[in-house]
């Protein structure tokens, strides 16, 4: 990320499509040709992985860290590719609003099509090279997670920590005899990947063909309930019973007065350091095949962590534990040529912190709706403090809309003020975004990246996650109309006059 560019933060599950959420069909590419016309270099999304509909359907709780949500196969594409024939896709596809995700209809949709697809399609896959390949290549992670998943629902999506204990601790004979009984759902699984994987191969390259990069994100921490604490306990801090005994979150902040209890496992790094952290370059080089540049989420806990005990209802008493960031930063540099990684730096940021950035020169992000207020002249959020090396954000998928944050209490009349100061003129609220837009974009940061809800300029119903919060997060999705040409040219011009343009 050495040249100046720009680009646009927008999930996959938010591009418009008839199938009820968005994925990686014709909407992922006509929103492609939306970027390449107001020319962007970046497109950022969310994590790939798969979610929940009974954990609030967050990209962040995932069963893997490694496997891609089935929801993001697109149906067209399965025609396309003659899995399917284009008149099996329509029969019961969600008919709601669609400006919102529907998780459940598209999760039951989109099985349904890819179980007819497997049913069909069994005799091909024995002398399909390309499913042999991926298999091998992928069986690091692709085994254990099938069996975890197969496991999962054949016992009702019980946690795996209340399985019985030979399979909760995968005892080689029993979990054979999953492997037996559950051949036929194990072989679905396994294709379910394979095709989310082709699928999204296929948009990479495309977006190649458009000189357009994916920015990816990596979430720091893995779900208790998943196939990886599963298949690798002992790199986490559990007790006898494979239940935590810490758990992860931070403390109080802008975000939460009794900060974010998330409530994953802990690392044990010191296991991790003993195998040459062998579990974090497998999950280093999976996330570099996926994306061109990777946004570490959290990365302060890398440098330390703050650790909450289990039997806590909030994150308020936890400590803060020290991690072995600079040892396992060098350990990649010796398996990799170079780390494309974008260091998400938010919220309690200590000079440790900041010195294990600039140690491999991780470029940090920067949210301009943190910087008006109090201490604006030394606010690390206002322009004129950026580094050339960092990320400048409108707001992040965290963040309220810009439109929201100036209409509403969130941005307070001292935050209005300071705003109208550094501009030199009052501005109506729906003047905001745009404002706010051609700040980062003047700025001397090396990328600046735009939340799409703020291209288009919409309120706070559009919010994509509020933190701490459980349910109605990750839903907005925008319709086809409003990917419009006078939008991608309104965008393109201010590209152009700050030289963002590839």
């Amino acid at each position: 990320m050495q040249r100046r560019a720009s680009g646009v933060l927008m999930h996959i599950t938010s591009l418009p499509s008839r199938f009820g959420i968005g994925d990686f069909g014709p909407g992922a590419r006509r929103f492609a040709a939306f970027l390449a016309r107001s020319a962007q270099s970046y497109w950022q999304i969310l994590p790939l992985t798969p979610t929940s509909t009974f954990i609030g359907n967050s990209p962040y709780s995932s069963d893997s860290a490694f496997a891609i949500n089935p929801l993001l196969i697109s149906p067209e594409q399965l025609a396309l590719d003659g899995w399917l024939d284009a008149g099996d896709l329509d029969a019961d596809a969600p008919r709601g609003n669609p400006a919102v995700a529907d998780y459940e209809g598209a999760t039951a949709h989109k099985e349904a099509l890819v179980c007819l697809a497997f049913a069909r399609n069994r005799e091909k896959l024995a002398t399909d090279a390309g499913f042999a390949v991926f298999c091998h290549d992928a069986a690091s992670w692709l085994d254990d997670y099938v069996l975890f998943q197969a496991i999962k629902r054949e016992r009702g999506g019980q946690a795996w920590n209340e399985w019985p204990a030979e399979l909760r601790d995968r005892r080689p004979e029993a979990l054979q005899a999953v492997r037996e009984r559950q051949a036929e759902t194990i072989d679905c699984l396994r294709f379910a990947q394979y095709l989310a994987a082709t699928q999204w191969k296929a948009l990479r390259r495309h977006l190649r063909e458009n000189e357009i990069q994916v920015i990816g994100d990596m979430p720091i921490y893995v779900t208790q309930d998943s196939a990886d604490v599963w298949a690798d306990p002992g790199l986490f801090k559990l007790d006898g019973h494979k239940r935590p005994v810490f758990v992860a979150g931070v403390p109080p902040d802008y975000f939460s007065e009794t900060g974010q209890r998330w409530g994953n496992p802990v690392y044990d790094w010191p296991a991790h350091e003993k195998t040459g952290f062998n579990w974090w370059i497998k999950r280093m080089a999976h996330n570099i095949a996926l994306y061109d540049v990777v946004r570490l989420d959290h990365f302060r806990g890398f440098e330390a962590y703050w650790e909450i005990p289990a039997s806590e209802a909030t994150a308020v008493r936890g400590e803060w534990i020290k991690a072995p960031g600079m040892a396992l930063f060098k350990t990649m540099l010796r398996h990799f040529p170079s780390l494309p990684l974008i260091a998400e730096d938010l919220g309690v940021i200590t000079a440790e912190v900041r010195e294990l950035m600039a140690a491999f020169a991780f470029p940090g992000m920067k949210i301009l709706q943190f910087a008006f207020g109090p201490g604006i002249a030394e606010n690390r959020d206002a322009p004129h403090n950026y580094p050339r090396n960092c990320v400048a954000y409108t707001g992040t998928h965290d963040n309220n809309t810009t439109l929201g944050w100036a209409r509403s209490g969130e941005a307070g009349e001292e935050g209005r003020n300071a705003l109208f100061a550094y501009l030199g003129r009052e501005i109506a609220p729906e003047q905001t975004p745009w404002e706010l837009i051609r700040l980062i974009m003047a700025s001397c940061a090396t990328t600046a990246v735009v939340p799409m809800q703020d291209l288009l300029g919409l309120g706070e119903g559009a919010r994509m996650n509020m933190p701490s919060v459980a349910k109605g997060n990750w839903g907005w999705r925008a319709v086809e109309e409003q990917l419009e040409a006078s939008l991608a040219e309104r965008l393109r011009a201010m590209t152009e006059i700050y030289g963002r343009n590839h």
